[in-house]
């Protein structure tokens, strides 16, 4: 199982940035999907998931309202689109999928995200 981070970058605050997650040799739509972050010098944390039932989504709170979660089945990609960004939004951004009830088994190389003030 592959997953394939992408669309991070440098943007100013206020902006706006989508990342893609693309899973293969996994069918994603049968898991949850995830996105984590980590900032430098900071523990990684969760972001946002979308269930693989009914395709509910949960967000952190520092993001609600701001980030959306959404899943393209048939691509097998996830999408985390972020707008109005803030400067502590800068950080590495990972995806990961199949919760083991304990820790998301598979996780992506991560991308970076920038936002400057």
């Amino acid at each position: 199982v592959q997953l394939q981070a992408s669309g991070g970058g440098l943007v100013q605050a206020g902006g706006s940035l989508r990342l893609s997650c693309e899973v293969s040799g996994h069918t994603s739509s049968t898991y949850d999907m995830a996105w984590f972050r980590q900032a430098p010098g900071k523990e990684r944390e969760f972001v946002a998931a979308v269930r693989y039932s009914g395709g509910s989504t949960l967000y952190a709170d520092s993001v609600k309202g701001r980030f959306t979660i959404s899943r393209d089945k048939a691509k097998n990609t996830v999408y985390l689109q972020m707008d109005s960004l803030k400067p502590e939004d800068t950080a590495v951004y990972y995806c990961a999928t199949e919760w083991t009830g304990s820790a998301y088994k598979y996780w992506g190389q991560g991308t970076q995200v920038t936002v400057s003030s």
